[in-house]
C-alpha cells in the first residue's frame, strides 16, 4: 500500500484570537524599554565593595555583570558592542559608572551563580510541566559548521498557571531526559500538585521523584505510557499513578485521556521552548559548559520578565 505524502494531507489550521490585545501590545513595547533591563537598583549596586581580603578586588558586582549580560542577550549584541552600548548609555544618563570590558564580561560570566529567575513566589501547589530541547554549540571561527555539530540539551520546568520557568538545567546531548527530573524538582521550593511530561519521561525514577516531593500528599503524574504498557502487579505508591494512567487510557482512549486528564496543557512548555529559540536564539554563545549553563539561567530570567510584562490571552475561533 502506497501512503500519501504529508503535503497531500488536508490540514485544517485552527484560528485564534487574542482577548487582551491592548495589554499584550503594551507588554511587547515594554520589552524594548531599557529601564526594564537596567533598573535603578542595578545602577545603585554597580560598584563592588572592598572584600577585605588580600589581592585584587572586584570592580563590579555580580548584579552589574548580570545586568550587562542581560542587555547583551535581549538585544543580541556581541560582547564588544555590549561594552560600547553601556558606555554610551552611561554618557547619555550622565552617570559616573565604570563599564566592564568584553574580557571581564566573558570571564565573570562563568562565575555567576544563583541567578534567581523565579519572580512570583507562592504557597499554592504548582502544576508542573517538563520538557527538553536542543541548542547548538558555538563553533568558533569555522567558516562552515561541522556536519555533526555538537549541541546541548536544555531542560525546563514551567508553571502551568503562570507560564513562568521555575527550574532549568543544561546537560550534554546524550543525557536522557528522565534523569534530570530530580535535579529540576530540587530547584523548586513550592509544593507540587502535578507533573506533566511526554512519553520520554515514563520511567520509575520520575514517578518516584514526584512522589517524594509530595511530602505525604499525592502528586498527580501525567505521563502517557507506551502503547504496550502493562500494569504493575506489585506497584509502589509512586507506581500506582502509572497504573492509574494505563487504566484510564484503556477506558477512555488515548486522545480522550489527554483532554480529560489535563495532559494536553503540556503544550505550554513546548510553547516556552519555541519562545526560547525565537527570542533568545538557537545557538549558545559561550564555549564552556559552565558559561552555557549561566546563559540558560539568564535566558530563563529574561523570558520570565517578558511573561510578567504581558502574555496573550488567546481563544480558538470555531
Amino acid at each position: 500500500m502506497k501512503y500519501p505524502k504529508r503535503s497531500q494531507y488536508k490540514h485544517a489550521k485552527s484560528q485564534y484570537r487574542v482577548r487582551n490585545w491592548s495589554e499584550y501590545e503594551a507588554g511587547l513595547q515594554k520589552r524594548g524599554d531599557l529601564t526594564v533591563w537596567l533598573s535603578d537598583d542595578a545602577l545603585d549596586c554597580w560598584r563592588a565593595a572592598p572584600s577585605g581580603k588580600p589581592g585584587g578586588q572586584h570592580t563590579y558586582t555580580d548584579v552589574a555583570i548580570e545586568a550587562a549580560l542581560t542587555i547583551r542577550m535581549v538585544f543580541h549584541l556581541p560582547l564588544r558592542q555590549t561594552e560600547g552600548f553601556l558606555r554610551c548609555l552611561a554618557e547619555m544618563l550622565e552617570v559616573d559608572l565604570p563599564i566592564p570590558d568584553h574580557t571581564t564580561l566573558s570571564r565573570r560570566l562563568k562565575k555567576l551563580s544563583d541567578i534567581q529567575f523565579r519572580k512570583l513566589p507562592t504557597d499554592r501547589p504548582i502544576h508542573l510541566m517538563i520538557d527538553s530541547t536542543g541548542l547548538r554549540v558555538h563553533v568558533g571561527h569555522m567558516q562552515k559548521p561541522p556536519r555533526h555539530r555538537a549541541w546541548r540539551k536544555l531542560h525546563l520546568a514551567v508553571d502551568a498557571d503562570t507560564g513562568e520557568i521555575v527550574a532549568s538545567d543544561l546537560t550534554a546531548r546524550r543525557t536522557h531526559d528522565c534523569t534530570q527530573v530530580p535535579a529540576l524538582l530540587e530547584q523548586i521550593d513550592d509544593p507540587i500538585e502535578s507533573v506533566s511530561a511526554d512519553g520520554a519521561y515514563d520511567t520509575k525514577a520520575v514517578y518516584e521523584a514526584a512522589h517524594e516531593r509530595g511530602e505525604g500528599r499525592a502528586v498527580r503524574v501525567l505521563i502517557p505510557p507506551g502503547r504496550n504498557a502493562q500494569l504493575s502487579s506489585n506497584p509502589s505508591a509512586a507506581q500506582k499513578e502509572r497504573n492509574r494512567n494505563i487504566r484510564s487510557i484503556r477506558e477512555l482512549g488515548r486522545s480522550e485521556w489527554h483532554t480529560q486528564s489535563g495532559c494536553s496543557r503540556r503544550s505550554m512548555v513546548e510553547n516556552t521552548m519555541y519562545r526560547y529559540k525565537t527570542i533568545i536564539g538557537r545557538n549558545m554563545r559561550s564555549r564552556t559548559l559552565d558559561g552555557q549553563r549561566v546563559e540558560a539561567q539568564l535566558a530563563s530570567k529574561i523570558l520570565n520578565t517578558m511573561t510578567l510584562l504581558g502574555m496573550p490571552d488567546g481563544y480558538r475561533v470555531e
